[in-house]
């Protein structure tokens, strides 16, 4: 059967514009200008490089045709030479749906361009530490490939602004770098976290006897391995975040996923070579394969932060939190300026916010186009609505136009899943998360446009949210597939380690499958 010929003239009027909405996705990376007050930078995890420089109030993009990228993992400004910016592509908070990057990109004119200067099968970029006096002395903390084994892991060091590497730390092709830091006052110093981690189309294992603690006193050339040092956490750890404080000599801060009794804030006052865990509560460590973000305050030796779930700050040497209220939940990255601590940029999964009163107010997240969608379809009417699952936001829409985040509104609470909108009435829309608000492991919802009325109707309505996968009735994928017949609309199907069926709006639900998976 011959293809129906197109005019390529009418191909050629079609032009891409942004539909929006105007609303953050997720940011691991951020920094501010040393010495400009009002000019900062972020990276998205799935939108380049941005920079302000009106304090947060208006962001533009400043990496689109020079990156090959779009995932940014970490970020340095020089304090030596602040037009000099160093940019690690592919996020290492290695979710799912993770994005790889293609190495190191360097910028020396305040990022208004930029050079791949290498490390391009590093794919995941944890951190980028510059000498504080030297913008030409720099180091990458490599995780390497999230979903195989890789020897490009570990930490590297350039001396001539990345014209060349060399790996100063390599534990396995199994583990890589997480988290390092260095010490401001002292940049020999370094503290650097080793991760055994693997990730699989069908599952995740964080942690093994490969994750480790280093430091090195010479720049890099020797490491001392303090993962088993008097007072650390005992038995096998996952990802660790370390942080050395600017404020109080030989003072580092380490959070440590280990077994319950185990895990928490650790704090070292002699360099690491004895430590005492100051706090085990579960709020500071929880998932900590996609968080363990410390910071140490840079003036105040009792001041340190734990970005996670929540933002927490503690002002008494770690051993209480209290939180901060940033715009958005799952927090990951903080920079703080060191001559004026109360000036910072926090990045989490609705963005990059700024504050000048030390996290007591921050700018918006509605000003940046680096939302994540998960999926994204239309509806049947005229004009239509786009309908699309935002990484941490709900399903919204908007007919036509300019879309902004007023024009769009809620059908639901799903973050991750897919949508299906039924094809003779527009107005009854299915969509679907994991453990959401809305109760249920599958947390399957519908949503009636004419009514503005949201209804459960997940399959098994029993909340999974910290269970252990065996202990599960069933089990269902982060985005789950949802689908309307395309013979009977009211037929609705959706699978999760088993298929089901319902013919009355998700209101009783019928097993049509065998268990589809190796159920173990």
């Amino acid at each position: 059967m011959n293809s129906p010929k197109v005019d390529p003239g009418l191909l050629s009027s079609l032009k891409w514009r942004s539909i929006g909405p105007y609303r953050g996705g997720r940011v691991v990376a951020a920094a501010g200008d040393p010495s400009d007050l009002m000019t900062f930078y972020f990276g998205a995890c799935a939108g380049g490089v941005w920079k302000t420089t009106d304090g947060g109030t208006y962001w533009e993009n400043i990496s689109d045709g020079f990156f090959q990228t779009a995932a940014v993992g970490a970020m340095a400004v020089a304090e030596g030479d602040p037009n000099v910016i160093y940019v690690g592509t592919g996020e290492a908070c290695i979710r799912g749906n993770v994005s790889h990057g293609d190495g190191v990109y360097r910028s020396t004119d305040a990022g208004r361009t930029w050079t791949n200067i290498g490390l391009r099968d590093t794919r995941h970029i944890a951190r980028v530490r510059v000498h504080p006096q030297d913008p030409d002395l720099v180091y990458v903390a490599a995780l390497g490939h999230a979903f195989g084994p890789n020897e490009q892991r570990g930490v590297y060091r350039s001396k001539d602004g990345g014209h060349n590497w060399e790996r100063v730390l390599f534990r396995s092709e199994d583990a890589g770098a997480a988290d390092l830091s260095m010490d401001p006052n002292n940049p020999r110093i370094l503290y650097a976290a080793i991760w055994q981690v693997r990730r699989t189309p069908w599952g995740f294992s964080s942690g093994g006897p490969e994750s480790s603690l280093y430091k090195s006193s010479d720049g890099g050339d020797t490491w001392t391995d303090l993962t088993d040092n008097p007072g650390m956490a005992k038995g096998l750890k996952g990802r660790i975040g370390v942080s050395v404080s600017p404020a109080r000599a030989d003072r580092v801060w380490a959070v440590v996923e280990a077994d319950q009794e185990e895990r928490g804030l650790y704090r070292s006052d002699d360099g690491g070579t004895t430590w005492e865990r100051t706090n085990d509560d579960g709020e500071l460590v929880q998932r900590p394969w996609y968080y363990s973000h410390v910071f140490a305050d840079p003036q105040d030796p009792e001041t340190v932060y734990i970005m996670n779930l929540k933002a927490w700050r503690s002002t008494d040497g770690g051993k209480t939190f209290a939180q901060v209220s940033t715009p958005h939940g799952d927090n990951h990255e903080l920079w703080i300026d060191p001559r004026n601590p109360r000036r910072m940029i926090q990045g989490n999964d609705g963005g990059a916010c700024v504050s000048f009163n030390g996290g007591e107010t921050w700018t918006t997240i509605f000003n940046q186009p680096t939302g994540q969608f998960y999926h994204v379809v239309t509806d049947t009417q005229f004009p239509y609505r786009v309908y699309g699952t935002q990484q941490d936001n709900v399903p919204s829409r908007s007919a036509h136009g300019a879309i902004l985040w007023g024009d769009c509104y809620p059908v639901g609470t799903s973050e991750s899943g897919h949508i299906a909108v039924r094809p003779d009435n527009p107005n009854i829309v299915y969509s679907g998360a994991i453990g959401s608000s809305a109760g249920g492991g599958d947390s399957l919802l519908r949503y009636d446009h004419s009514t503005g009325q949201t209804r459960i109707v997940s399959v098994w309505p029993e909340f999974y949210w910290g269970w252990g996968v065996k202990d599960q009735r069933y089990r269902f994928q982060w985005t789950y597939p949802i689908v309307i017949s395309p013979h009977d609309p009211n037929i609705l199907f959706v699978a999760g380690n088993i298929v089901f069926r319902s013919d009355n709006d998700g209101a009783s639900w019928e097993a049509i499958s065998p268990d589809l998976t190796r159920d173990d």
